[in-house]
């Protein structure tokens, strides 16, 4: 997924913008910027994970058009399913074999890759 320069900086920006003050016993400390993460309830969450999901859900779907792995089938003559992914969760379906699992490690290794 290959995004602009200014797109990835207005998500930097959006992302950077909160500050935090801990108070103990009535005392301020100094103020600081958070370096890694969204604070907790943060609206931009959301649409952050499904942008990530997404590439994650194309980079899968192209390995199985590439005949890569083929996932599990849903009854016999059903669709073949390679995943399912959740807010917070991905399941990953394939045979239950080394060939198949160096596949799909090659595949979460592409992503974080592009990920970065």
């Amino acid at each position: 997924m290959d995004f602009c320069e200014d797109w990835i900086s207005l998500i930097i920006r959006c992302v950077t913008s909160v500050s935090y003050i801990v108070v103990i016993n009535e005392a301020y400390g100094d103020e600081f910027r958070p370096t890694r993460g969204l604070r907790q309830g943060d609206p931009l969450n959301p649409y952050l994970c499904l942008i990530c999901a997404e590439g994650f859900s194309q980079l899968l779907d192209m390995a199985k058009r590439e005949r890569k792995f083929f996932g599990a089938k849903v009854g016999r003559s059903g669709i073949s399913m390679t995943h399912l992914l959740f807010a917070d969760d991905s399941v990953l379906f394939e045979e239950a074999s080394i060939e198949d699992a160096n596949i799909m490690k090659n595949v979460i290794n592409e992503y974080e890759t592009v990920s970065r």
